[in-house]
């Protein structure tokens, strides 16, 4: 019982959107900075009533775009997420992770998804609503990721913008979020 009410307290901590979410574009923007025309959309915050606006976060930053899911093989990569999100935060990388079922192994409730997120791997980058992420469902973020690249072949693809939103360079499932060369990339791009 006690263990549930943790969860459920960490659950409701990590799903409160952040003060940079909140922002309308022009008041979180940096001076001169716009987002990329694929970022001007607002999503749902992961298992919560507030939303995010993707173009006041991303503005002028570089952008880790992860299509996320609860029970897949690669879903331990979460840890390694965080630990990215973590180092490179106060450089400026945004990492943003989109769960989808479209493989078939995201949660059916987002309580179930919100808890191996946040409790489980102790998730604090942006998680946002379950949604599409390849065919003609795919959500306006990811329908462009997959013109520039590729659409996600399985989970936790990561697609790495750059902070003018012209350069997407995609890792599929297997690259790690601690592999050397995509280490070298993200450093890149900062």
């Amino acid at each position: 019982m006690k263990l549930a009410v943790i969860a459920s307290a960490l659950i409701a901590v990590a799903s409160m959107a952040s003060p940079e979410a909140k922002a309308a574009p022009s008041e979180n923007t940096e001076a001169g900075a716009s987002c990329a025309p694929f970022f001007d959309h607002s999503f749902r915050k992961l298992h919560a009533k507030d939303d995010v606006d993707l173009c006041s976060l991303t503005a002028g930053k570089p952008v880790l775009v992860v299509n996320t899911a609860s029970n897949c093989g690669f879903t331990p990569q979460f840890k390694a997420l965080e630990a990215v999100h973590k180092k490179y935060k106060d450089q400026g990388l945004v990492v943003i992770g989109f769960p989808s079922d479209d493989f078939f192994q995201e949660e059916d409730d987002e309580k179930d998804t919100a808890e191996v997120c946040f409790v489980n791997y102790g998730v604090t980058f942006t998680m946002l609503q379950t949604s599409a992420v390849r065919g003609s469902d795919a959500n306006p973020v990811f329908k462009h990721l997959g013109d520039e690249t590729t659409s996600p072949k399985w989970n936790f693809y990561k697609y790495l913008v750059s902070a003018d939103g012209q350069k997407v360079k995609h890792f599929n499932s297997r690259v790690s979020p601690d592999d050397e060369a995509f280490i070298e990339a993200i450093e890149a791009s900062l």
